[in-house]
């Protein structure tokens, strides 16, 4: 198995559950380090039962990660189907988000069964309602946003702060309304600035609310130029965080260890099944597969739901 892109916490939970579940069929399992890099390379190491003992609380990969140009490239593929052929690897897992599913898709073609697991702290993977990682990176940005509140409210300021997310805002909706945020801004939705924020922070002082917190998903745009917008619109003394990659570390909340433990068994009773090309996902409650190429085509909204409450509630 391999770990691919960024890494979200979970993940070193992933690796446990599918060594110790293939353990349990008496099944090796190889690990292969620094993604498909690693395994173009030759990179891997055997790996046992005992070999993955404690690694559950741990963040991060024990395996490492690295993002592989090469396997955007007809050569490179071929060199890691290859690889897999010279090794005699039945089976491929691999755990990380949309370029890694296309890495396994590429290698799936090439005749090498592979699964793909949901990895990543941005939850933007389209078809599945949970990546691992997310709620670790929600819980750390909660955590720091607090402690931002307490010397905002002593100073009476707004604090604009950026999250991580990518190109999308799940992990910013999620926060924001978790942490009472004033105001979001979201990639996926349009924001009347007066209306949305300064109209907002200006009844708020009205009624007695003496600081505000302004959530800036990382692919909405510069953190900066919010606050630049808001101190010129309202006089109001107003400070920028970008949390930057703390949200990818820390050990993994319960969670994330139980997301990654049923993922991990689902991969590898989907490899012991004969499947292929197949992700692992969860819809509503359940553990299931999909297709790749299925669910690479679906598009993923954010909570429409989450978005009114936090919406309606955020005044």
């Amino acid at each position: 198995m391999l770990t691919s892109g960024g890494d979200a916490p979970g993940m070193n939970a992933l690796i446990r559950s599918v060594v110790r579940t293939a353990s349990a069929h008496d099944i090796s399992v190889l690990g292969i380090r620094r993604g498909y890099s690693g395994l173009i390379n030759g990179d891997i190491l055997e790996m046992s039962a005992r070999s993955v003992d404690g690694i559950i609380r741990r963040g991060g990969t024990i395996l490492y990660t690295a993002r592989c140009k090469d396997m955007l490239t007809e050569e490179g593929q071929q060199k890691a189907a290859d690889t897999c052929r010279y090794l005699g690897i039945d089976g491929l897992i691999c755990c990380g988000g949309d370029g890694t599913f296309r890495g396994a898709q590429a290698l799936s073609r090439k005749g090498v069964p592979c699964i793909g697991v949901p990895g990543t702290i941005d939850n933007d993977i389209v078809c599945t309602d949970y990546t691992i990682g997310f709620d670790t990176a929600c819980n750390t940005a909660i955590e720091c946003i607090d402690k931002l509140r307490d010397t905002m409210q002593s100073h009476e300021r707004c604090s604009v702060v950026e999250v991580m997310g990518r190109r999308a805002g799940h992990l910013a909706l999620q926060v924001g309304c978790a942490v009472g945020a004033t105001a979001i801004c979201l990639p996926e939705r349009e924001l009347d600035f007066d209306v949305d924020i300064v109209e907002k922070m200006r009844i708020g002082r009205i009624k007695g609310r003496n600081h505000h917190i302004i959530i800036v998903a990382e692919g909405y745009g510069s953190a900066q130029e919010v606050a630049d917008q808001i101190h010129e619109a309202t006089g109001i003394d107003t400070r920028v965080t970008i949390l930057g990659h703390i949200q990818r570390g820390g050990s993994p909340t319960a969670q994330d260890r139980v997301m990654a433990t049923r993922m991990g068994h689902a991969a590898v009773e989907a490899l012991i099944a004969g499947k292929t090309n197949r992700v692992i996902v969860q819809d509503k409650s359940r553990v299931t597969d999909l297709d790749i190429e299925e669910g690479l085509s679906l598009k993923k909204d954010l909570d429409q739901s989450l978005f009114e409450a936090q919406q309606t509630v955020a005044i």
